[in-house]
This record gives structure tokens, C-alpha cells and sequence, in this order.
């Protein structure tokens, strides 16, 4: 009996924390709402913690979670803060001053998190410390019902009533009170959450509205029409055009970010800048507009991996805006090297200035396959610069431009291992037959795509069980910076096989077969699946 009362005592002590916790993120919820969403304090110690996370942690986290390797570290987050919750609940039945305490030091880590992040600011800090005082609050008088006096002891000379004879006193403790103080506390706190997310969600209208709102121009320089028998039509085979949905996203990001395309500025500064500019959405509108199909590829892509996808991008040269600005490239004399993007998010994205100015579409991008940017996409404005992977070139949500040199400033990936510049290299992909297939023996198209953007494909080749390269059909090419689909008709005989891929750039340079990982500038290798023809 004895054991059973402490084991309920600290069952409803741990069950407090966590009521005391809910009731602190709900707060938090509240007051975010009114700061701004990426201040939340899941949201910012998960920022914190993807921003001091090793390469290699992300590499696996992205290998392994793929585009939800966001969401997996919230849940991861939510879930130690549970824990941490019901550990001070017990904390707080023995210590209840202490276990308070505790709610207000981790809403300090979770008030330094946010102003230390790269866009923080002082007011970034109230929700969490609103909300570590609410849990404190909560706690305190949840605890306060569980640490009644304990029972006197039995009169001298009493029966041996109950537990007496151990010397034990165990404690009373109101539990009437701990259901009405835990039931209130729940039901205001779920309230205030509510109303968080709903305030949350009228700012966030004003956005989607000016995104509904937006009318893309037509271009003054249109993408030429994409030549017949670019798409091979085999099933399996990935698309030419990547449709919006599906496009791959990797960032760092843990609340997309949602502007209002009204509100959106650019500003372009920093050394060279003989004019700095500050620009709106409706500024670039009024600009020449191009359309251009550019494939962009992830540097965490592995080989054969999924983060790559081709689109029809509208927007306005970078380079003439860089021009307008008096910037010269470093071929013309320009003393800044290096173009540092910034995102409203804080990320910071390095690109070489020749890169952007040598004549190449890299563009503000304001369309994506026929509409607006998505949100998850960078709306409004974010860059596209075709043959650098996304981490040297795609700044979503872009804010700010600075121009200096790659020996003055590291940007954010370049901290933390990655390669100052990284143009795409030369790959391929098996789309068809997938890894572990079982195709019928006879004619089996082995089909996929091949990229090397600003160089273009000139051959694939496919081989079987390490045997001869055999010369696949290429699709029409559209242009240099989009990738190809290529199909080779296998003679598939019974048994398992080995299928390897190869592709041989607009330069005439060979796909490595070297197998190396994606840090510090993209992998190579070549892609490979085992199929069992029966």
C-alpha cells in the first residue's frame, strides 16, 4: 500500500510537469503570435540546434528524414521536452521552489536561442520567457496540491494502524484541488494556444492573399518552346518539368517563412557598390522579365539520390540589377569575389560574382512553373543561379545582397565544412527498373535522367554486371542547364544483375566512377541498382 501511495504521488506529480509544460508552450504560442512565429521557443532551439549541428549530423538527418528531417527534429524536440517536464514535476514534489526554478532556466535556453539566432532581436525573447513563467506558475500551485503537511503520527499507545509501525508518514495531498487547479489550467492554456494560432494564422492570410493576388507578367524574353521528344514517356521515369509539389526542399528552415509580397525589400550593398539599391517586388515587375527551364540540384544529394528537380523559372536578371548598382566582376576589375545572399531566415549563401555576371540566366525568380514562388519555394523573390549547387546560389526568401570577397566572410554552409564555391558535376540516375525490381527477361528499358548543368549531356552509357558500356538514347535537349532523359532497351536475361550508369558532359568529361561522399562539394560515383529478372 505503501508503495502504491508514493508511485500515484509521483504519477500525478509527472503528470503535472507535463500539464505545466503544455501550459508553457501554449503561452509561448500566444505571444509568438504577436512577436513572430520563428520565435517560438521549439522553434528556436530547434534553429539553434540545426545551426551547431555537425556536417555530418545533417547529412544524416537529411539522408535519413529526407524533407522531413524538420518535423522528425520538432517531434524529437517536443518529445525531450516532455520528458524534461515530468522529471521537474518530480522534482517539484520534493523541491517545489526548485522544480519552478528549473521551468524558468530552460525558458532562459529557450530566450537565448532565439535572440542568438542570425535574425534574432531583443523582443524574440517573450514568448519564451512569458511562457517559462507561466509553466513556473502552473507547476508551483499544481505542486502546491500534492505537498499538504504530512498526516499527524497515531497517539502513543494507538493499534498498529496503518503504515505506523514503519515509522512512514506518507503525505496527503488534495486531490480535488489537483483536478480543478490542473483541469482550469489546461483549459485557459489550450485557449491562449488557440488564439495563437489563429492570430498566427491572420497575419499569415495577409500573405497567402498577396501571393493569390499576384499576377505574373509575361515575359519579355520567353523560354523557347521545349523541343519535341524531350519527355521519353516510359513509366518510372521522372518528369521533364518537376511539378511544384514535388520538388524537392532542403533548408534549414523550420517555420517556413510567409511574406507579403507588399512588405518584400531588397537591399544590394557592400564593397564595389557604387549605387546601392533598395528594391520592391513591384520594382522588379516593372523590369524585363525573363522565362528560363533551369534544373537546381541539392549538394546533399547522394548518388542516385532525389534532391534535384528541373522548372520553368519567370524573373529578372541578377546581373543587371548588379550593373545598376555599379558592380563590376572580378574579370572586369570589380574588387568584390563573392555575392552574400541573406534570407529573412538568417541564412547566409555565398555565390561567386563572376558566376552571376559571365552571361548565364542567373535571375531573382519570382514564378515557378507557370505561378507565384510557393511559400516552401522562397515567395516572394528568392535566386536561381543555373550550374552551382543550391547552397552556393538558391537563396530562398532573400532580403539582402552584400558584395566582398571569399576571404573576408564565410557563409553559414561554409562554417560548418562545405566547399566557398561548388558547381554542379557531372551525374546520372536509374529512375527504371528500380533497385530490387523484378522485371521479366527480354526487352527491359533502363531509363533515367542525367544532369550537368551549364554544360549540358552529350552520351549516357549503361552497363551490365560491370560488362561493356552500352550508348543510351537521349532525349531532345532543351538546353544546357536542364537535365536529360536518356533510355537504353536491355536484353534482360534471367538472374540477378548489376545495372550501372554513366554520363559524358558538353565538354566531353566522363562521369567519375570515384566514389566520395557529399561534403565538402557533392558526391560522386556512379548510380547503381540489383534487379532479379524472372
Amino acid at each position: 500500500m505503501a508503495h502504491r501511495s508514493r508511485a500515484a504521488l509521483t504519477a500525478l506529480a509527472a503528470l503535472g510537469g507535463l500539464i505545466a509544460g503544455f501550459c508553457s508552450l501554449a503561452a509561448a504560442e500566444l505571444v509568438s503570435a504577436l512577436v513572430r512565429p520563428e520565435a517560438g521557443p521549439v522553434t528556436a532551439v530547434g534553429g539553434a540546434v540545426i545551426d551547431r549541428s555537425p556536417a555530418a549530423l545533417k547529412e544524416f538527418a537529411v539522408r535519413h528524414f529526407g524533407t522531413g528531417d524538420k518535423l522528425a527534429l520538432e517531434l524529437g524536440i517536443v518529445v525531450l521536452l516532455a520528458v524534461f517536464a515530468m522529471a521537474v514535476g518530480v522534482l517539484a514534489l520534493h523541491h517545489r521552489r526548485t522544480g519552478s526554478a528549473a521551468v524558468l532556466l530552460f525558458g532562459a535556453v529557450g530566450a537565448v536561442a532565439a535572440v542568438g539566432r542570425p535574425e534574432g532581436s531583443a523582443p524574440d525573447a517573450l514568448p519564451s520567457v512569458v511562457g517559462a513563467a507561466v509553466g513556473a506558475g502552473v507547476l508551483f500551485a499544481l505542486t502546491g496540491r500534492l505537498t499538504t503537511a504530512p498526516p499527524r503520527p497515531p497517539a502513543s499507545g494507538s493499534g498498529s494502524g496503518s503504515g505506523s509501525g514503519s515509522g512512514e508518514a506518507y503525505r496527503a495531498f488534495d486531490r480535488r484541488g489537483f483536478v480543478i487547479t490542473a483541469a482550469v489550467a489546461t483549459a485557459v492554456s489550450a485557449g491562449a494556444g488557440l488564439l495563437g494560432r489563429r492570430l498566427t494564422s491572420s497575419v499569415q492570410a495577409g500573405a497567402t492573399a498577396s501571393r493569390h493576388d499576384l499576377v505574373l507578367p509575361v515575359p519579355d524574353s520567353p523560354a523557347p518552346a521545349v523541343p519535341a521528344g524531350t519527355g521519353l514517356n516510359i513509366r518510372g521515369l521522372s518528369p521533364f518539368f518537376t511539378p511544384n509539389k514535388d520538388f524537392y526542399r532542403v533548408d534549414t528552415a523550420l517555420v517556413v517563412p510567409r511574406l507579403d509580397a507588399a512588405g518584400w525589400r531588397l537591399r544590394i550593398h557592400g564593397e564595389g557598390v557604387a549605387r546601392p539599391l533598395t528594391v520592391g517586388l513591384h520594382d522588379l515587375l516593372r523590369r524585363e522579365i525573363i522565362e528560363r527551364d533551369i534544373t537546381l540540384a541539392c549538394v546533399s544529394n547522394e548518388v542516385g539520390g532525389p534532391y534535384i528537380g528541373n522548372a520553368r523559372w519567370l524573373g529578372v536578371r541578377l546581373a543587371d540589377l548588379l550593373r545598376e548598382a555599379g558592380v563590376r566582376p572580378p574579370s572586369a576589375g570589380g574588387p568584390a569575389d563573392q555575392l552574400v545572399a541573406r534570407s529573412v531566415d538568417g541564412m547566409t549563401i555565398g555565390t561567386p560574382v563572376e558566376a552571376v555576371m559571365d552571361g548565364r540566366d542567373a535571375m531573382l525568380a519570382l514564378g515557378m512553373n507557370g505561378e507565384p514562388l510557393p511559400f516552401a519555394h522562397g515567395f516572394p523573390v528568392r535566386m536561381v543561379v543555373p550550374g552551382l549547387y543550391g547552397y552556393v546560389s538558391a537563396c530562398k526568401w532573400i532580403e539582402d545582397i552584400e558584395l566582398t570577397t571569399f576571404d573576408a566572410y564565410d557563409a553559414y554552409w561554409v562554417r560548418r565544412s562545405w566547399a566557398q564555391q561548388a558547381p554542379v558535376k557531372t551525374e546520372s540516375r536509374i529512375d527504371t527498373p528500380r533497385s530490387l525490381a523484378s522485371p521479366k527477361p527480354g526487352a527491359v528499358p533502363v531509363a533515367g535522367v542525367a544532369w550537368a548543368q551549364h554544360r549540358g549531356i552529350s552520351r549516357v552509357e549503361v552497363r551490365v554486371d560491370g560488362g561493356e558500356w552500352h550508348t543510351a538514347r537521349l532525349s531532345a535537349a532543351d538546353n544546357r542547364d536542364t537535365w536529360r532523359q536518356w533510355v537504353w532497351e536491355w536484353p534482360a536475361t534471367s538472374g540477378r544483375h548489376t545495372l550501372e550508369v554513366r554520363a559524358t558532359d558538353g565538354t566531353g568529361a566522363t562521369q567519375t566512377g570515384r566514389r566520395a561522399g557529399t561534403v565538402p562539394d557533392g558526391a560522386t560515383g556512379l548510380h547503381s541498382v540489383v534487379v532479379d529478372v524472372s
